[in-house]
C-alpha cells in the first residue's frame, strides 16, 4: 500500500535540505501494508484511475485521501446547508458554507503547512478539493 511521508529527507546521503524538508512529498509502498478492506480499496481507486486515464487527467489524490480519513479519522463537523431550487440563499447559508469549506481545507493541510496533491495544469489546486 502507497503510503505519503511528509517533510521527510530519506536515508539518501546525497539529499540534503535548507528547510528541514518542507513542502517535500514522498510516497512509499508497502506491500504487506494495511487491511485488506485498505487494500481493495485503494486497487478499486487504481483501477477506476486506469479505465478513466483518458478523460480525466487528475487523480484527485485518492490514495491521499484514504490515508487522511484514516490516519487523521476526519469527519466533517458542520452539517451542509441544502439550498433548494430558486431558494433565496440568506446571509447565514452563506455563511455556514464558506466556515464548513474553511474548516475542511485546513483539516487536509499537512503537519509543515503545506497541501500534499497531485498538481497538475492549470488547474493545478483543484485536485484535492474535488470531493
Amino acid at each position: 500500500m502507497w503510503r505519503l511521508k511528509i517533510a521527510d529527507g530519506g536515508d539518501d546521503p546525497y539529499i540534503f535540505s535548507t528547510n528541514q524538508f518542507v513542502g517535500r512529498q514522498i510516497w512509499e509502498f508497502d506491500a504487506d501494508e494495511g487491511t485488506a478492506e485498505e487494500r481493495s480499496q485503494v486497487e478499486a481507486a487504481r483501477q477506476h484511475f486506469y479505465n478513466n486515464r483518458f478523460h480525466i487527467k487528475p487523480c484527485a489524490d485518492l490514495l491521499w485521501r484514504f490515508q487522511f480519513t484514516s490516519e487523521k479519522k476526519f469527519r466533517q463537523a458542520m452539517g451542509a446547508v441544502k439550498i433548494e431550487d430558486r431558494q433565496e440563499i440568506k446571509k447565514e447559508d452563506a455563511r455556514k458554507t464558506l466556515r464548513r469549506a474553511a474548516y475542511y481545507v485546513a483539516a487536509l493541510q499537512a503537519s509543515d503547512g503545506h497541501w500534499p496533491a497531485h498538481n497538475a495544469g492549470p488547474m493545478f489546486f483543484l485536485p484535492p478539493l474535488v470531493n
